[in-house]
């Protein structure tokens, strides 16, 4: 089970069994950088890399509290970014992207369930989608290792869905 503690700013650290998510910060941003810059780390991300401004833009920690910005951790080593966003007020979505030479080692589906159970637990969401890119099996199958399954989607492109149970 994944274990919480709140940093001084209000975010939450999150642990799984093999991850550990802490929140991104500015001093991230030289990190993401150079990984949203990179065509590998990108390629089911939009699919074309990102500059510097729209990194600081997005993904460290600017556009909290409605979207909160996470670097993945495995044996203390930064491996990826996973960020979740409100819909509303007890659902939203996740995103996930690790370094490819983390992927298939279990650490997608490890960081989806320390999420999940924040998400479900701590702030009380009913429902969760992602929406990956249909041509990256890998990440489907991660997706669904951690308790998503694939519904019907207005825009005709993949969506998955993780529902808690009722109480």
């Amino acid at each position: 089970m994944a274990e919480e503690k709140e940093t001084p700013d209000g975010t939450t650290t999150l642990h799984g069994t093999l991850t550990r998510l802490v929140p991104t910060t500015e001093a991230d941003l030289d990190l993401l950088a150079g990984w949203f810059a990179s065509p590998d780390f990108v390629a089911y991300w939009g699919g074309v890399p990102l500059s510097r401004t729209e990194v600081a833009a997005k993904y460290v920690g600017r556009r909290r509290p409605r979207v909160q910005s996470y670097l993945v951790l495995a044996e203390g080593a930064p491996v990826g970014y996973a960020q979740f966003w409100y819909a509303d007020e007890a659902e939203g979505g996740i995103d996930l992207v690790l370094q490819p030479a983390s992927q298939g080692s279990g650490l997608g589906p490890d960081a989806t369930r320390a999420l999940l159970t924040h998400l479900g637990g701590e702030l009380g969401w009913r429902r969760v989608t992602v929406d990956p890119v249909r041509e990256n099996v890998r990440a489907v199958r991660a997706w669904e290792k951690a308790g998503f399954r694939q519904v019907p989607s207005e825009t005709g492109e993949l969506l998955m869905e993780f529902r808690f149970p009722s109480s």
